[in-house]
């Protein structure tokens, strides 16, 4: 099967724990898009902050951001696919996080924006580079569409409250984790899965002709959805379950190897 779009996600996959992408790396997502493959990003992050990581990489592409949420191009930054939180469920989820007292942040016009300057707050921006915005006054913002929200705290009390919240809201809204101490709200149709669906449709290509990498349960959905599905060396036991083939970890050039191997030298699969 000659593949024809490869869907990356960023965090722990692409980039490697010093959060770079390794010259290995660069050069097969250099080789694959020479051959005609073409190659993008599926994250949660924002899409500011995974433009950056995009322009290491020279990707001139349309990528998938907050989710899945957002696919929208490099340059001219066209929108080609968007969901956002309903608004009922927004408001719900609002009123849930301050009755609890929990850090809730709104992603609205590519913006982040946090209710107050704290720690959880400022960690976030450090990892995704992306300035915040205070606005103690969510209820003036909540009738505009946020492309995602996104509650930080312990790992083990997130699953307690995405528990308590999926009978609440989750008839409304996807809920997924993106690391252990992020728990996400995106629309329904706001995963990757949907995305790379689109994206699919978009370039010309079925989804027997999409390879999906990852690590985290959060890309478990174009994993399922991809020709292969590619589940990251250092990924969740329970994403490794569902993929078609574990690479190396993102440590190990993982997404190279993918590469050469299914893209690159196929003949040898």
């Amino acid at each position: 099967m000659p593949y024809k779009l490869i869907a990356i996600d960023i965090d722990d996959t692409l980039l490697s724990d010093e959060l770079i992408v390794t010259e290995a790396t660069k050069s097969a997502l250099k080789a694959a898009a020479a051959q005609g493959v073409f190659v993008t990003l599926a994250t949660g992050r924002m899409f500011p902050s995974a433009k950056k990581i995009a322009a290491q990489v020279e990707l001139n592409v349309p990528i998938i951001t907050y989710q899945g949420s957002l696919v929208k191009t490099l340059f001219d930054e066209q929108v080609l696919y968007e969901r956002s939180v309903p608004k009922d469920a927004a408001k719900e989820l609002f009123a849930f996080c301050k009755e609890h007292n929990l850090h809730l942040q709104l992603y609205i016009n590519d913006e982040l924006i946090v209710q107050e300057d704290n720690e959880k707050a400022r960690r976030y921006s450090a990892l995704s580079k992306i300035p915040f915005v205070v606005e103690p006054d969510y209820d003036k913002l909540l009738d505009q569409p946020s492309t995602k929200m996104l509650i930080i705290d312990d790992p083990d009390y997130l699953d307690e409250v995405a528990a308590k919240l999926a009978p609440i809201i989750g008839d409304r809204v996807h809920i997924t984790k993106s690391k252990p101490h992020y728990l996400e709200f995106t629309h329904k149709e706001g995963t990757k899965g949907h995305a790379i669906t689109f994206m699919a449709e978009h370039i010309g290509c079925t989804l027997d002709e999409v390879i999906a990498i990852g690590d985290s349960w959060n890309d478990h959905e174009m994993i399922e959805v991809a020709g292969l599905g590619v589940a990251m060396g250092n990924a969740l036991p329970k994403l490794k379950e569902i993929a078609d083939y574990v690479t190396a970890s993102n440590n190990e050039d993982g997404v190279a190897q993918v590469i050469e191997k299914f893209v690159l030298n196929p003949a040898q699969v």
